[in-house]
């Protein structure tokens, strides 16, 4: 069924500052059967995408004249982009999407979920609960059984680990990180100084980022996800981790389409001030670590805008960047337990349920993306160095605000026809295809992802 903008597109739209009048441009092709939830996932996920195709379909018209290209959404195409993760395969091998100790668990009074991903991680929790290295699933659950969830959840976020009592709606509403959020609009956004307007020397051709270079200081989901879209769109996007900690090799290959990738110690003398020479002729950075993580770098808004005019900036985090929880670690499937998501989802037993695709993560990706994109359009106009921010707890609240249907008889697996393989360093990969496309825009990403550390500290 062919549809016009949804008003969940308004809305998104609307958070972004864009003209109303542009979302008729934009036509939808829905299908009920994907993404199925108690909550409204597949209009946040249509309409997350949407809004960063519409940016980009603006900044091309800006670019090369013309009128703004007219966006075309489907719902499947969508749907099968918000669960890359699952769709990757490589050389024929599905993903481990969760390691053994990032689960639900029972505890005395509850349920708590944890995330042992990372290596690290899986260390701090182990030590928070008494048990040594190498412990299983089954002294975890013993431990647990006999703890509470709130108890088990600061002991774990002392240790430097993560870990999350199950809440329902109304009691995270009211507590004082969600007092914190509700102040914030869906997308925080604003002018950091009084740079010059930006001018582009060139014509797209389509591409609304050719010859803009992105500095990409994130990790999973929320972040890669807004510069792979960048760099689907034309942005020369090189990735930085710090030579220890590379990213996860199956999350590497998912969100790494399209960018190149580097290890770069901002701890060493060395290696900040090689940043400093790829910060000078970089146009955005997106960061997507911790708040207070790269700020002690000297990495703060105004920092980075002192010593780059005209850049944008911007930046995702799990819980926002104030409040009790604003230096917490945090992931989507954290988010989704402690907002009331997983509540709201449980099923016809009681246990914690989980959205049908990491639509926080996926979702505030499109819309981080969706910003920079908007940010780089204003500074035609008015120019300035700009700030964009998003939590994925925020558009946790926006997911909540919306209408519920009944608990789902099944989730359908993501739609597989909206998948594509080529060759790679990983081998024979199969992945995503983009979420959105726009009369004369990208297919496909222009290049195949890489593993960590593939390309030096350099621009291409």
């Amino acid at each position: 069924m062919e549809t016009p903008a949804s008003p969940g597109l308004a809305s998104a739209w609307a958070a972004l500052s864009g003209d109303p009048a542009l979302l008729a441009r934009v036509t939808r092709h829905e299908d009920t059967g994907v993404l199925a939830a108690r909550l409204p996932v597949r209009e946040l996920a249509a309409a997350c995408a949407g809004a960063c195709a519409l940016a980009a379909a603006e900044l091309v018209s800006v670019r090369d004249g013309g009128a703004v290209p007219a966006v075309r959404l489907d719902d499947r195409a969508v749907a099968a982009a918000f669960a890359s993760e699952r769709l990757l395969r490589v050389e024929g091998r599905a993903p481990e999407s969760f390691a053994p100790l990032s689960r639900f668990w029972r505890t005395a009074d509850g349920w708590v979920r944890t995330h042992a991903n990372y290596p690290h991680h899986e260390t701090r929790l182990l030590k928070a609960l008494g048990l040594g290295a190498g412990a299983g699933p089954e002294e975890v659950a013993a431990v647990l059984r006999r703890r509470a969830a709130r108890e088990t959840e600061e002991a774990v976020y002392a240790a430097g680990g993560l870990a999350v009592a199950l809440r329902a709606p109304e009691e995270w509403r009211a507590g004082p990180q969600a007092r914190v959020l509700e102040a914030l609009p869906l997308v925080s956004a604003g002018r950091i100084d009084a740079a010059p307007r930006r001018v582009f020397r060139a014509q797209g051709g389509g591409l609304p980022l050719a010859g803009i270079r992105v500095l990409d200081l994130t990790r999973v989901l929320a972040g890669p996800v807004a510069t792979r879209a960048l760099a689907l769109l034309g942005a020369d996007v090189l990735r930085v981790d710090p030579p220890g900690m590379p990213e996860l090799a199956d999350q590497q290959a998912d969100t790494g389409l399209g960018k190149r990738s580097a290890l770069l110690d901002l701890a060493d003398c060395a290696g900040l001030r090689r940043f400093e020479e790829l910060l000078a002729e970089a146009d955005v950075v997106v960061t997507g670590y911790r708040p207070g993580a790269l700020e002690r770098f000297g990495l703060t808004p105004d920092g980075l805008a002192a010593r780059r005019p005209g850049l944008v900036l911007a930046q995702v985090s799990a819980w926002g960047r104030s409040g009790p929880w604003g230096q917490r670690r945090g992931f989507d499937s954290l988010v989704q337990v402690a907002t009331g998501i997983a509540a709201v989802e449980a099923n016809r037993e009681g246990r914690p349920g989980a959205l049908p695709a990491q639509a926080l993560d996926h979702g505030t990706g499109y819309l981080l993306a969706a910003g920079v994109l908007r940010a780089l359009t204003e500074q035609t106009r008015t120019g300035g160095s700009r700030l964009v921010r998003l939590a994925l707890a925020r558009t946790a609240a926006w997911l909540l605000d919306g209408p519920r249907a009944p608990l789902p008889a099944a989730v359908p697996p993501p739609p597989e026809e909206h998948t594509a393989e080529r060759d790679s360093a990983w081998g024979r990969l199969r992945y995503a295809l983009p979420a959105f496309s726009y009369e004369g825009g990208p297919a496909d990403w222009a290049r195949a992802s890489v593993p960590s550390g593939t390309d030096g500290a350099e621009w291409g």
